[in-house]
């Protein structure tokens, strides 16, 4: 509910780099969703570190597209992300608690993100209408 509700947020108050980011990120949680029914969970792991990629990707050219900080830090919080996926497939480790947790501060700073940049950007266009 928080992804759907930040995401539309972003897509009602943000502009256009918002708005992509929206995007991006909501079809990204879906993709993670449909992941999850994977009955194999090498094949999961793998395929969250490829999303991941994907997603940070998605990001980063967006971020250079851009030029928004509040993008560069969720472009490395990303990274932070792909790092964890990858460090735990490599070593063969099952999640855990702390996957769980570093998952999910990641995800809420990325969604934060978001947010910031929407508001942002709202309050920018609602100075330009009033001069």
């Amino acid at each position: 509910m928080l992804i759907l509700g930040v995401g539309l947020l972003a897509w009602r108050l943000g502009g256009k780099a918002e708005r992509q980011v929206a995007i991006l990120v909501l079809i990204t949680s879906l993709v993670i969703t449909l992941i999850g029914l994977i009955p194999d969970k090498a094949i999961q792991k793998l395929s969250y570190l490829l999303v991941d990629g994907v997603f940070g990707t998605g990001l980063l050219i967006l971020a250079l597209r851009h030029t928004m900080t509040w993008l560069g830090v969720a472009v490395l919080l990303q990274a932070v992300q792909f790092s964890l996926h990858a460090y735990y497939l490599v070593a063969g480790k099952a999640y855990d608690q702390l996957y769980a947790m570093v998952n999910n501060f990641v995800s809420l700073g990325v969604l934060g993100c978001l947010l910031v940049g929407s508001l942002l950007a709202w309050r920018r266009r609602r100075r330009a209408q009033a001069k």
